[in-house]
């Protein structure tokens, strides 16, 4: 009999994983709860009309699709099987997709329930997505996102505060990150500059990998895709400008001053980056005018963060998007937001060793089973833990004493409770500590004193 697997780059998640998780999950979660923030969810999949082409063409390619119910192929004669273009064959087949991640869908949720909501909405979603991507270290096809966006606002305030939950979240899970910002404005006025306006998309697409290529690379790539050399010559001393804010931000402005778009999007970095000092933030955050971010829906200021003390690429991201709900018939909407890369965070913490003094999921105490008298006794005590919020649990048979303290150790379970007739009859009950091996006989009415006082000690 084959060995059953699960699919390549998705994973299974065992009880101390997914208490490692839950940390992460719910220190985000807390944050955005903290800047007003509220939750919503969408379907897993999404009609493809809903997907295709919001990623650009290469995420298009990413899609993993669905194929129609029934027999899919029903509508399809054996002609057009055989010389219909692959991409035209699949709307055939397949009208629902999986979702790439959760900010179209979340322009969808915005256009359809417009009615029900207070602008401007401040939601945070965190929900797994799936791309048919290559798997490899830190990237997967099906992993979470942890998303918050505000939409129906053009403020400025809403990066500077998007940028401050990045700035605490990470503080709070103990990774020193460095937060990049740039803006598509600049890099419309960029590509203005160099003469090539009109092959922007293959200059941001080229300057985005530079991290991964370097920047002969990204000239190969430039060449390639159709942009001159004396453009590509005229580029390079921008992606390698160095020197301080205070510096880079007029010369700047002064190579970008025939570019109206350009200079609007030198002025709002410069207004989020004089917040962010002010904030005193912990995170430490800079211009990085190679940032572009191959998402065809951002149009203003975009982020990226990156963990300082492992290589991992980009752990969290987002930017504005002013166009996105247009798309769906509703125009003039504006929003921005940030997607924090649970897994990716995972692998951060887990090579840091961040999770050494988180545990693992486990009740705080399990009672022995004697036999059915005592069974029926010791529920009514576990009844009485559990409502006063003491995780507990009985063995469910009455096997052999090694057996079931094999079990209580193997969980990490703390404290096991013995009571046979003789602690039934004088209401007592034998409590040993499994770290320590000590035991010692207490009245059952004190037992939830006990524990708390034990959660307590523990730091619980």
């Amino acid at each position: 009999m084959q060995k059953p697997s699960i699919p390549k780059g998705t994973r299974d998640f065992s009880p101390e994983e997914m208490v490692r998780r839950d940390h992460i999950f719910d220190t985000i979660k807390n944050v955005f709860r903290l800047f007003g923030y509220q939750p919503v969810e969408t379907p897993a999949m999404e009609n493809l009309a809903t997907l295709t082409g919001k990623y650009g063409e290469e995420g298009d390619k990413l899609l993993f699709r669905i194929l129609n119910s029934g027999n899919f192929l029903s509508k399809v004669s054996t002609d057009e099987l055989e010389h219909m273009p692959p991409a035209a064959l699949a709307t055939r087949i397949s009208e629902k997709g999986l979702r790439y991640d959760l900010t179209v869908p979340f322009a969808r949720y915005v256009v359809q329930h417009r009615n029900e909501i207070t602008f401007p909405f401040k939601r945070y979603q965190i929900q797994p997505v799936w791309r048919a991507d290559k798997p490899q270290r830190g990237r997967y096809r099906e992993f979470y996102q942890c998303d918050a966006d505000v939409i129906g606002s053009r403020s400025m305030l809403n990066e500077v505060e998007l940028i401050q939950i990045i700035d605490e979240v990470f503080a709070r899970l103990g990774i020193k990150v460095s937060v990049h910002v740039n803006n598509r404005k600049i890099l419309t006025g960029i590509a203005e500059y160099i003469g090539e306006a009109g092959n922007m998309m293959i200059m941001t697409m080229a300057i985005d990998k530079l991290d991964k290529i370097g920047l002969e690379g990204v000239v190969r790539e430039m060449r390639a895709g159709g942009l001159s050399g004396e453009a590509i010559e005229k580029l390079q001393p921008i992606l390698t400008m160095k020197g301080k804010l205070k510096e880079r931000f007029p010369a700047l402005q002064e190579m970008l001053k025939n570019s109206p778009t350009g200079l609007e999007g030198i002025q709002d970095t410069m207004t989020i980056l004089k917040y962010l000092k002010d904030l005193g933030m912990k995170a430490r955050f800079d211009l990085d005018l190679t940032l572009a971010r191959g998402l065809d829906y951002y149009t203003g200021a975009i982020i990226e963060v990156l963990a300082e003390d492992v290589p991992m690429g980009s752990i969290c991201g987002g930017g504005r998007y002013d166009d996105l709900t247009g798309i769906f018939g509703m125009k003039d909407v504006s929003g921005v937001g940030i997607s924090f890369g649970a897994d990716r965070i995972y692998d951060v913490m887990n090579e840091m060793g961040l999770f050494e003094n988180l545990g693992v999921a486990s009740s705080q105490v399990m009672f022995v089973n004697f036999g059915p008298e005592e069974e029926r006794y010791c529920m009514n005590i576990l009844q009485k833990l559990r409502q006063e919020r003491i995780t507990a649990e009985i063995y469910p048979e009455a096997a052999k004493m090694k057996k079931q303290m094999t079990y209580a150790n193997n969980k990490n379970i703390p404290f096991v409770v013995l009571i046979g007739s003789e602690e039934m009859k004088n209401g007592r009950a034998g409590l040993k500590n499994m770290k320590t091996g000590e035991q010692h006989t207490i009245d059952t009415e004190e037992l939830p004193d006990e524990f708390k006082k034990n959660s307590r000690a523990a730091g619980g």
